[in-house]
């Protein structure tokens, strides 16, 4: 597994990512793992590393640079409160020129494919994993929302909206309850998906809570390999075939 740290120049500044993939049988479909509030932690760059061991080539950027360099965060109230403002610094339309980046960043690399791609979103991101597939179907073919927030928002760019650009299938893992994404905002997305001819799959689940699928405190092991089962089925149909 080769596993490696660089900085990919955006629209906004240098992006911290870190890059996962198989040492061997290259290129490698690209998957983009957008991380989640907590930020970047050593458990998701071992989910991200598990991804690469299935045969893609995975990057893990660091969404809160444009509020400064990276770093990780702990569980003091200071470092809680940088995060919730660094979380308003990422939206629906800035993620759009992330992705750009590290798709231009791939094209470069003979260790990544250059065919269709895919986009994993946890948390704040699941919606913006959406956006991307709603911003580049030429690329993205597949994408997952697993515990994801503010999928509907009162904003004009919210995920939700203008979906019939999305050419990507997409998966979601829904919890029930969660504030970050009550049970009407799933009807509101089922609702605009369907009027754009999605394919998509929904897994309520009820039996976890929001942030189930990293290692942590709320982590739980089933919900977490659902997870895992949904999203290498869900990439294998459409980026390896």
């Amino acid at each position: 597994m080769i596993e490696e740290q660089l900085d990919i120049t955006t629209p906004d500044g240098t992006m911290t990512t870190f890059v996962f993939h198989p040492e061997h049988e290259g290129p490698h479909p690209v998957v983009l793992y957008l991380m989640d509030a907590p930020g970047i932690r050593p458990a998701l760059r071992d989910m991200a590393s598990r991804l690469g061991t299935a045969g893609y080539y995975v990057m893990l950027p660091y969404l809160f640079y444009r509020g400064g360099p990276y770093r990780e965060f702990g569980q003091s109230d200071d470092d809680m409160h940088a995060r919730q403002e660094l979380m308003g610094t990422v939206t629906p339309t800035n993620i759009v020129g992330d992705a750009d980046a590290l798709l231009a960043h791939a094209e470069g690399d003979p260790a990544a494919a250059g065919g269709p791609a895919g986009v994993i979103g946890f948390c704040m991101s699941g919606g913006l994993a959406v956006s991307v597939a709603r911003a580049r179907p030429d690329r993205v073919r597949a994408a997952a929302s697993i515990h994801g927030a503010w999928l509907v928002r009162d904003s004009d760019d919210s995920p939700h909206l203008d979906l019939d650009t999305v050419k990507a299938e997409l998966y979601f893992a829904w919890v029930d309850p969660d504030p970050t994404a009550p049970m009407e905002h799933l009807e509101t997305m089922r609702k605009a998906m369907d009027h754009a001819g999605i394919r998509y799959t929904v897994d309520v689940i009820t039996d976890a809570v929001h942030g189930f699928a990293p290692p942590g405190d709320r982590y739980n092991r089933r919900a977490s390999e659902l997870h895992w089962e949904r999203v290498h089925a869900l990439l294998r149909r459409n980026l390896t075939g």
